[in-house]
């Protein structure tokens, strides 16, 4: 008895310390999501569209070097031989390049505070997408917090004169690559990998194009507000795409999905603290209501989230005790 009890102990001991490392790696990746709009204020002089061609390539080149290291060709090489399986991914990646695109246009024309609210409101425009295309049923708090977040929207589009396009871009764009991301059976890296290699040829075909007609900024110097120079800013997007992904994968591997449900606000929080404080932007009274409605949302949809975690977790002990 004695025995058992040691080794149960030992398992919660493991689990335990198995469950820390999972919270050092989703606040490792979710800082350093947030951090991104420091990262990209740093281009400023490239624009954007240049940036996006060059995080693609550079992306698939740093991913293909991390993917040899980590001996991960198996799974790469496995859908590689299945290209009718590959749309959706294909689809995937025209999504993240929009995304990507975006996300880099608000940062340089410091419309931060319309990209964070992007990102709060996907989770709850990924609530909407599974309820109509996946079948996926509600709870009330959940409706609630759809309505809500719909209220805050409608409220960017009375009189049509702020229309919200970066957060609903950044939102629908990220919200239906996640949809899409479902039907393709890779892991995180590995669908990276795969998105960034079927946009690289055409990334490739851009950049030199700009080489040929002498618009490329790639060896320009005094970029931005360090005066780094553009090539190590554009390569290094690639690594640091990557990175906060491992991150996220190390975390998602180890933690329930509520915990990285709330740890994944880090994020957004981040870039809204960052847009006002240092970027300076103004917060206009009709986005800090928006703001208000879709964090009361979010709140609801967690605690409703939360609540049903729980309940699964009650009806598995309850089970495992009728088992033994």
């Amino acid at each position: 008895m004695s025995q058992s009890a040691s080794t149960v102990e030992t398992e919660l001991q493991q689990a335990r310390s198995e469950e820390l490392k999972g919270v050092g790696y989703g606040l490792s990746a979710y800082i350093m999501w947030g951090c991104f709009p420091l990262y990209f204020a740093l281009f400023s002089g490239i624009p954007a569209w240049e940036v996006l061609l060059h995080r693609i390539l550079w992306s698939c080149l740093f991913l293909v070097v991390l993917i040899s290291l980590l001996r991960r060709w198996s799974p790469i090489r496995a859908a590689l031989a299945k290209p009718r399986l590959l749309l959706p991914g294909l689809a995937c990646s025209l999504l993240i390049a929009v995304n990507w695109g975006i996300y880099i246009f608000a940062v340089e024309q410091h419309e931060v505070l319309q990209a964070s609210l992007g990102y709060f409101l996907t989770p709850l425009v990924n609530v909407a997408l599974g309820m109509v295309f996946l079948k996926e049923r509600l709870t009330r708090l959940q409706g609630v917090a759809l309505l809500l977040a719909a209220g805050g929207i409608g409220l960017q589009l009375i009189g049509l004169t702020e229309l919200p396009w970066i957060t609903l871009s950044l939102a629908l764009s990220f919200g239906t690559y996640g949809l899409l991301r479902k039907r393709v059976a890779l892991d995180g890296l590995s669908g990276l990998f795969v998105e960034t290699l079927m946009l690289a040829p055409i990334a490739l075909l851009l950049i030199g194009s700009l080489w040929h007609t002498g618009e490329s900024h790639f060896l320009a110097t005094d970029i931005g507000p360090l005066g780094v120079p553009a090539s190590v800013l554009l390569m290094s997007s690639g690594v640091l795409t990557a990175l906060p992904l491992l991150a996220f994968a190390g975390a998602a591997r180890r933690l329930r999905l509520a915990t990285v449900g709330f740890l994944m606000y880090i994020n957004p929080t981040m870039q809204f603290v960052i847009a006002l404080l240092i970027f300076k932007e103004t917060l206009q009274p009709s986005m800090l209501i928006t703001f208000i409605l879709i964090w009361t949302g979010l709140a609801l949809y967690s605690a409703s989230t939360w609540k049903e975690h729980r309940a699964s977790e009650r009806r598995r002990r309850e089970s495992g005790d009728r088992v033994s």
